[in-house]
């Protein structure tokens, strides 16, 4: 046989499109091409490739090798085609039996010794091969990131040597099978708890109800008040994920960065500093990789000092808090990640970070402290649904030490969870996620709220969205509240959540 057709996956976002490899030897001078729009790293395969299959005891054909890897218009790019060039050959070769090879789908980088080294983003290949009722062949330190799925058959092999004995019957790899159950995945407990932050009842409150809905905060208020610590402790008040949210962390992960296992179930949290760039927030790159808000996916994205952020970074982040994904446009790609992250961003009063009051010495001009807040536009504090203001901690609280009793992340939790399963009930959404229709028939209120919620449009100059975001977050507080119709009081407390607003209005 001089032509063998192996299966394998790209890595194109989080899908794993379908490559073909077809290795064809004919006679000529010895020569080896690699065609199919591959990058370096590919076309560098065929030196890895030769030195693995002679290291491996087998003999490297003689001839005019060609490699195809199809579809010709998809880019091929890293070291995980490798294996599957390397089976190709040797069946083309007859050295290895290929009557079996259509039932596999392989993945793996080589070494020069023939050991079958790690590749990225070997989650969603691993999804894609058993949607498509194949065996997936995957290195052995990836076996495990690939069996996370469940019962989805998964072969880990070592050694080029130990797959080409499989494959010619001389043994058997089994199936990998994970020493722990992925089909009920379990977070680890936290080791940040509310309990850590002394008094700041609103600013906890504030925190519970954006748990509760899913929605975006942002706190004000000069240093050392606790934004930092309490935007760290908000994950260990959310909802537990699910298996399916926990596959979709994983497979960002993966196709991120080297995934950690220990860490797949638990929701993301993510810090980037003030000096990023729009692209490392979006993504970005020729091949477009995915940035900050991708990589915060169904988690929380923290953004320390808001305003010291560029203003042209930020206004990136305004498409994606609406839609919950981030489309990435390049010549030759179009990458559509999710993005569907909880923002919670924290900023001082002031540039000096005092509050200009009685107590404190404020030395900003009004010119300065304009400048400093129009860093943030009207349309992105639309999108941010609960604004507050934290103040600092009296001194006598401080003190107190251990003898003042703060409330646990563990029964904060429980209402927050017990809150999202009646929104997931009602509307099998967040409330953040509602929908104008779904807004209509799930936020209703009496004639004299309305009225109520006239005279802060008009007061405040809300526009359109920051009235739908209100209702979502009085809808919020009624579900906390165990409550099936909205209130007065819930609108009010919603209403409240709105300091910048006043603010902008004065």
């Amino acid at each position: 046989m001089s032509l063998a057709v192996i299966h394998t996956r790209a890595a194109l976002g989080l899908n794993a499109p379908l490559v073909t490899v077809e290795t064809h030897i004919s006679g000529g001078l010895p020569s080896l091409s690699i065609v199919g729009l591959p990058e370096t790293a590919v076309k560098e395969s065929k030196d890895r490739v030769r030195s693995a299959i002679i290291n491996s005891e087998f003999e490297f054909p003689l001839g005019r090798i060609t490699i195809h890897l199809g579809p010709a218009d998809l880019p091929k790019e890293g070291g995980r085609y490798d294996l599957a060039i390397a089976i190709s050959i040797l069946a083309a070769s007859n050295q290895i039996k290929a009557d079996k090879l259509s039932n596999y789908e392989i993945i793996g980088e080589l070494s020069l010794s023939g050991e079958v080294r790690p590749v990225k983003a070997v989650l969603p290949s691993a999804i894609a091969s058993h949607q498509a009722q194949k065996i997936a062949i995957v290195p052995v330190f990836n076996a495990e990131e690939a069996s996370l799925p469940g019962n989805n058959p998964v072969i880990a092999v070592k050694q080029l040597s130990e797959l080409c004995a499989h494959l010619n019957e001389l043994t058997t790899l089994p199936f990998f099978h994970p020493q722990t159950n992925s089909d009920t995945p379990s977070a680890p407990p936290s080791q940040l708890c509310l309990s850590d932050i002394k008094g700041q009842p609103q600013a906890k409150r504030a925190l519970e109800i954006a748990a509760a809905g899913g929605h975006n905060l942002l706190m004000s208020g000069p240093p050392g008040t606790g934004k930092t610590m309490l935007a760290s402790r908000l994950t260990s008040i959310l909802p537990e994920v699910s298996h399916h949210e926990s596959l979709e962390i994983a497979k960002v992960q993966s196709i991120s960065n080297p995934l950690n296992m220990n860490q797949w179930r638990q929701r993301p949290f993510r810090s980037p500093h003030h000096s990023s760039s729009a692209a490392a927030l979006v993504g970005g790159g020729s091949t477009p990789k995915p940035g900050e808000i991708t990589q915060s996916h169904l988690g929380v994205l923290f953004l320390d000092e808001l305003p010291e952020f560029d203003r042209k970074v930020l206004e990136v982040l305004r498409e994606p808090l609406e839609s919950g994904e981030i489309t990435i446009s390049r010549a030759r790609h179009q990458i559509t990640y999710p993005a569907q992250f909880q923002l919670i961003a924290a900023m001082n009063p002031t540039p000096c970070g005092k509050v200009c009051g009685p107590n404190d010495i404020c030395y900003c001009t009004p010119a300065k402290i304009d400048k400093y807040r129009s860093k943030l536009s009207g349309p992105l504090l639309d999108r941010i649904d609960l604004q507050i203001e934290v103040n600092p901690i009296p001194k006598e609280l401080l003190v107190a030490g251990s003898s003042h009793q703060e409330e646990t992340s563990v029964s904060v939790k429980q209402r927050v969870t017990s809150a999202r399963n009646r929104q997931l009930a009602r509307s099998g959404k967040p409330n953040s996620m509602l929908t104008t229709k779904e807004i209509e028939e799930h936020c209703q209120i009496s004639q004299a709220d309305f009225d109520l919620m006239n005279q802060a449009i008009e007061q405040l100059g809300l526009s359109a969205r920051s009235y739908h975001r209100i209702l979502k977050v009085a809808r919020t507080v009624a579900d906390l509240n165990d409550c099936d119709t909205l209130s007065t009081a819930h609108l009010t407390e919603a209403l409240s959540y709105r300091k910048l607003d006043f603010h902008r209005r004065q």
